[in-house]
């Protein structure tokens, strides 16, 4: 059974940084691509930023590029997301997902897109 499960979460304050993990396990996660995604309340769960299977290719939504990073460690089977300059915008309950891939190079965008998702973990910026 694959699972999931992020840790990481808290509250900070505006300009603090955070640094969120995915713990995988039930998978073999040098095959899979992974994603973070991100739901504030009364939105719609939105991408966050993706990586590829190979860990070569990265893609942000254009809100956190220069302060997030994606990064991964397949010996650990753990994925995680860095972010810094944190904005009181940035609050939402993050997720991490993944998924098989076949394509060392691909990344996904979309949340359809993803077989696996943990189960969330809490962020709050403060002002």
């Amino acid at each position: 059974q694959v699972q999931l499960v992020e840790s990481g979460g808290g509250l900070v304050q505006a300009g603090g940084s955070l640094r969120l993990s995915c713990a995988a396990s039930g998978l073999t996660f040098s095959t899979v691509a992974m994603g973070w995604f991100r739901q504030a309340p009364g939105t719609e769960r939105e991408f966050v930023a993706a990586m590829s299977r190979s860990g070569g290719v990265t893609s942000y939504t254009d809100s956190v590029k220069g302060r997030f990073t994606i990064f991964r460690d397949n010996a650990k089977n753990t994925g995680y997301l860095q972010m810094n300059s944190l904005k009181p915008e940035d609050t939402a309950v993050y997720y991490c997902a993944a998924r098989r891939a076949d394509a060392f190079f691909s990344v996904f965008t979309r949340s359809s897109g993803y077989d696996y998702w943990g189960q969330g973990t809490q962020v709050t910026v403060s002002s």
